[in-house]
């Protein structure tokens, strides 16, 4: 008899998405609840592998990875991770670029899920109405699909904590004394900037005399933290926060270009911490985001939580969750981040405090 992972979490009352964490993810649960878990899976025998081997409901042995823009650091690392850990459990990876096009995000998972035993769609730019008629889909065939950096009701995820990357650095930007403080936006599509200026707001209040400057979206790339710098100057701020890394350059090649220091006269952090962070001048204060690690946790996520359950079952689990009073249980994973303070950020000048 194989043991699933959902008799590991039946056997040590708790979820399914608590069990899928305690075993792939086990610095996000609690010690005494992940050791108890553990003791149970290595009582009843389960194993991992299994689950994984579970999954190729087809036998293809390929696992697929859609992305946004693979020139992107952010996601370039992502897929490393996917690839290594899928590699481990004995899958060939197929990526696609999405071009940030969320029209060819949906034509990619309908074309290649016929194809493979599961999908990452990572940071994906389609509505919450395309993505929820996609989820459908992927139930009618029962192909796995998992979402990096994003959630959305019934699909599993992993996801970086954006509120608390955000909160550190909104945090050390007071401390040295910035009161006017920018933020440069990413897509107007993007799910990641929508929960980062939930974060900004969140971060501010409570903050003596602090003023959050809204600049606007921009394209995640190094061309469009050109075109910010110049609003960050026009905008009197002592400091910008920048969507991401290469927005957060090309804020930082602008303002050179225009004479303005950093970080004497403003203060530059990026998020992600992408390689090129450490090799400008002056180096990047930004938030690290362990991007092999949300890649490696995808793959396991994904095996984890097996094959997609059809339709109908899917609304008789929920019809009967609903009439028993319980959340839902989509397992998610949350990926803790960390500021990096380097030669980028400084005290504000005296006048500005």
């Amino acid at each position: 008899m194989v043991v699933t992972l959902r008799d590991v979490a039946r056997a040590a009352g708790v979820s399914p998405a608590t069990a899928s964490r305690a075993l792939s993810a086990p610095d996000l649960v609690a010690p005494a609840r992940r050791e108890h878990v553990q003791q149970i899976a290595r009582e009843l025998g389960y194993r991992p592998n299994r689950a994984a081997r579970e999954l190729i409901t087809g036998r293809t042995g390929n696992l697929c990875l859609v992305v946004p823009d693979l020139e992107n650091p952010f996601f370039a690392a992502v897929a490393k991770g996917v690839q290594a850990r899928a590699r481990a459990l004995g899958f060939a990876l197929l990526v696609a670029d999405a071009e940030e096009d969320p029209r060819l995000e949906a034509e990619l998972v309908g074309h290649l899920g016929a194809q493979v035993d599961g999908v990452v769609l990572c940071s994906p730019r389609m509505s919450e109405a395309e993505l929820d008629r996609l989820r459908r889909d992927v139930l009618d065939r029962g192909v796995p699909l998992l979402l990096v950096n994003r959630l959305h009701d019934g699909l599993p995820s992993v996801v970086i904590d954006n509120a608390d990357g955000v909160r550190q650095a909104v945090r050390h930007l007071h401390a040295l004394g910035h009161r006017r403080i920018g933020f440069a936006g990413g897509p107007a599509g993007s799910w990641s900037d929508a929960q980062r200026r939930r974060g900004v707001e969140h971060a501010s209040h409570g903050l003596r005399s602090v003023e959050m400057v809204d600049l606007g979206h921009f394209p995640p790339v190094f061309a469009g933290g050109v075109a910010a710098g110049d609003l960050v100057a026009a905008s009197g701020v002592t400091a910008v926060l920048a969507h991401n890394d290469l927005l957060a350059l090309g804020i930082l090649s602008r303002l050179r270009a225009r004479g303005i220091r950093v970080p004497e006269e403003v203060s530059v952090v990026g998020y992600d911490d992408i390689p090129a962070a450490t090799l400008v001048s002056p180096a990047l204060t930004t938030v690290t985001v362990p991007l092999g690690r949300l890649g490696r946790a995808a793959v396991d996520l994904l095996v984890e939580t097996g094959p997609v359950p059809t339709v109908a079952e899917s609304a008789l689990a929920a019809g009967l969750g609903a009439a028993r009073g319980e959340p839902d249980d989509t397992p998610t994973v949350l990926i803790g981040v960390e500021l990096v303070v380097r030669a980028s950020t400084g005290v504000a000048a005296t006048d500005a405090r």
